[in-house]
């Protein structure tokens, strides 16, 4: 597989490897915390809450990283724009299923659930900051700079290719 041309592609990726680290020792965390709360119901909420957040954080650097795949493409901005509002849509309808399926179940405990969340989107953001404050990304990017022609290069005497000098005018 051939390296994306686009710059972003390895920060998202180092993003998505980090975040699914830090989030396997959250879920760790909050699934203890959770049963010491609130037995198996705060297990199972933590473990849920966690891996929620981690999901819908997720499907937005997913949807970037896929629609980098047609970088280059003539209609790559619509396609991106495309691909990137659908993953949001997706996590919203996503997460309003879900909030109204778990909403009525006896395992969930609501406090431990919504902590969990609130870890994970923390975790989430403080993993993004680490990884852009560590990568090492050109302020330009993505661009060709254009070329010098040799014949507009002035010569040792201050004269171009045609003998103009720069004062003249």
């Amino acid at each position: 597989m051939t390296p994306s041309p686009v710059s972003s592609t390895p920060i998202l990726r180092r993003t998505l490897t980090w975040s699914a680290g830090a989030a396997l020792v959250l879920a760790i965390a909050a699934a203890g915390i959770g049963y010491a709360v609130d037995g198996t119901s705060g297990l199972w909420s933590g473990l849920s809450g966690v891996l929620l957040a981690f999901v819908f954080l997720a499907i937005t650097a997913g949807s970037i990283l896929f629609a980098n795949r047609w970088f280059g493409d003539p209609i790559y901005v619509q396609l991106f724009f495309a691909i990137v509002l659908g993953g949001w849509l997706l996590k919203l309808g996503l997460f309003l299923v879900i909030m109204i399926v778990i909403s009525g179940q006896a395992w969930i405990s609501p406090l431990v659930f919504f902590l969990a969340i609130v870890a994970g989107v923390v975790l989430s953001l403080v993993v993004d900051a680490v990884v852009l404050v560590r990568m090492r990304l050109p302020h330009v990017s993505d661009i060709d700079l254009p070329t010098v022609n040799p014949e507009d290069e002035a010569d040792a005497d201050g004269r171009n290719a045609h003998g103009a000098t720069e004062n003249d005018g």
